[in-house]
């Protein structure tokens, strides 16, 4: 769904680098012009042979029109991951880091962190790939503060390539947990591609033919689609004796879930990741896989939250937080809204994955969670001064009466219908609360100013190596004269709050005082409830078995089965080796 998409969806800088696009002469941009549609014909009247060519959906919205990989959020989906490449790829399923362009990474002191390339690295267009392009890669981001990665130099010290094939990254601060997740989320770029253009090209230019070092090629696109080819020179099939089995990925614009339901159900669509009703139905009548057989059907991927604007009276009001917290019901919201292919998220939000599990504090949580418990609601509510009136409504302390507004943006009719179920339960209680739905851009207009009151959202909070991306989006530094794009809506803060999250990031992933801090972090969410958890956004993923087969599952977990923008790299690439045409085709 478009909202998983939206980690770092920033509508100015996707509206710059469109405008960034368009900087050439009209002559040459008329005669660009006149290529794509040429370009757009061929994708659209070209027919693949099918048993050579995978067709997905659920992680493009709109006509292709940038490959970027310094602007990820704004990238065609499949750029990183399919044509660009990471140094390690992430198993969130086994918690494990894949060696990819790197063979080894390691610690050699307390602040020196070694990369070991592999043997016969090489660029798409046959260049070799050495260590220079992974400095290159990073030190960009020196260059040009605009690059997402470049506040990492404030704790990067230096970088040396005594060889072609060995990094030393050298830190004044050692982020630990900042540093892993990095691994497998900035792409390696050329520097001989890259080293000549100029700024504007490289934050604004839409990369068009992209050449990176991946398994698939940048082969064509057209308004409703993008089309990859499989790149028979990859370094991979020698160095990882792997091969892609599809000779082309055609990723689709699929207008709807309705659509996405009619597609899959006919073959057309080998593979969703998109939410789909009657998943029990669709199993059944057209053997449809999912990664579980029985409910949830899907793996937990993300928690959605409630935000609250804790800068807002009386929700600034810590016990009229905790009071919400009781009265929310999220089973029936995974019941009603879902058919229960999700799960009711636990009191912290963290997402029931190996990387989190063992930062997951049972005696934090013992002592200050809370439980669905609408009396106790009432008895919070009561005791803080929020008195009930004879219409069932309650007043604030001060007397005054209030209605809280319950924001998510008009169209996602699934969260839609459960913010219609939260104004219910907390109507319950006696708190007057009405579900809104704003078009996205007025949502996250609200979200990001601090204006609305209370709004759902999830756009930080995946499964990752490590919760310290949770906690970073969760508590990011609010911004005094700026909008909050990068999480933290409601605004919260209390002293010692940003040490603390530095501090966490700052301790080796699964040490006793990693773990110490993230109890820390714990406490502090529960004691001030900034944001409420409510369920596990699922990885949605149906896949039909009428062209493919072979999909990853419980029973054959070797791959987490995710296609959508920026996580091809955390188990879609490595999908794309163990499926199979169907033997009959």
């Amino acid at each position: 769904m478009r909202r998983l998409l939206s980690l770092l969806l920033v509508l100015m800088l996707i509206m710059g680098a469109l405008a960034g696009c368009g900087q050439k002469s009209q002559e040459t941009s008329d005669k660009s012009n006149q290529q794509n549609a040429n370009t757009q014909q061929v994708a659209q009247e070209t027919t693949y042979q099918r048993n050579e060519t995978v067709y997905f959906g659920g992680g493009l919205w709109s006509p292709p029109s940038n490959w970027n990989p310094l602007t990820p959020w704004n990238a065609v989906t499949g750029t990183v991951g399919l044509i660009y490449e990471t140094l390690f790829n992430y198993d969130p399923l086994k918690n494990e880091f894949i060696p990819w362009l790197a063979e080894k990474g390691e610690w050699t002191s307390d602040n020196t962190y070694q990369i070991t390339l592999r043997d016969g690295l090489t660029w798409q267009d046959g260049k070799p790939l050495t260590s220079e392009d992974v400095k290159f890669t990073f030190e960009i981001a020196k260059q040009y503060s605009e690059i997402y990665y470049s506040p990492m130099w404030q704790w990067l010290q230096s970088i040396e390539t005594p060889d072609n094939k060995t990094v030393i990254f050298k830190f004044s601060t050692v982020n630990y947990h900042e540093w892993a997740y990095n691994l497998y989320q900035i792409p390696i770029i050329p520097k001989h591609i890259w080293a000549d253009k100029s700024k504007d090209d490289m934050l604004n230019g839409a990369n068009e033919k992209a050449i990176g070092s991946g398994p698939y090629l940048f082969d064509t696109y057209s308004n409703d689609r993008m089309v990859y080819k499989r790149n028979d020179n990859w370094w991979g099939i020698k160095a990882m004796n792997m091969t892609p089995a599809p000779k082309r990925i055609v990723y689709l614009i699929v207008p709807s879930n309705n659509v996405a339901l009619g597609m899959l159900m006919k073959g057309e669509l080998d593979l969703s990741n998109f939410f789909l009703p009657g998943i029990k139905t669709l199993k059944a009548n057209y053997g449809i896989t999912t990664f579980y057989d029985n409910p949830p059907y899907m793996i937990p991927d993300n928690t959605v939250f409630m935000f609250i604007n804790t800068t807002k009276s009386p929700l600034n009001n810590v016990e009229l937080r905790k009071a919400m917290a009781y009265a929310i019901n999220p089973k029936v919201i995974a019941e009603k809204v879902y058919e229960n292919q999700v799960e009711p998220a636990n009191p912290l939000g963290f997402v029931p994955a190996k990387a989190w599990e063992e930062y997951y504090d049972k005696n934090v949580v013992n002592k200050y969670g809370y439980t669905y418990d609408p009396e106790k609601a009432k008895s919070i509510l009561d005791a803080a001064g929020f008195k009930l009136g004879s219409d069932g409504v309650r007043t604030a302390p001060d007397g005054k009466r209030f209605k809280l507004e319950i924001s998510v943006p008009y169209g996602w009719t699934d969260w839609m219908e459960a913010a219609k179920i939260v104004a219910d339960q907390l109507k319950a209680v006696g708190i007057d609360a009405e579900a809104k739905f704003p078009d996205y851009s007025k949502y996250y207009e609200d979200l990001t100013k601090g204006t609305f009151d209370l709004s759902f959202n999830n756009f930080g909070s995946q499964v990752t190596s490590t919760p310290w991306t949770l906690y970073n989006w969760l508590f990011n530094k609010v911004q005094e004269n700026g909008p909050q794009n990068n999480g933290n809506f409601g605004r919260f803060d209390v002293p010692g709050l940003q040490d603390l999250i530095a501090k966490f990031n700052q301790t080796k992933l699964g040490s006793p005082e990693a773990k110490q801090a993230a109890a820390q972090l714990e406490e502090i969410f529960l004691k001030n409830m900034p944001a409420i958890p409510l369920w596990y956004n699922g990885l949605w993923f149906q896949a039909s078995n009428a062209a493919w087969e072979n999909w990853p599952t419980e029973h054959d977990p070797y791959a987490y089965p995710v296609t959508w923008g920026g996580r091809w790299q955390t188990g879609g690439t490595m999908m794309l080796m163990k499926i199979k045409p169907k033997a009959s085709q």
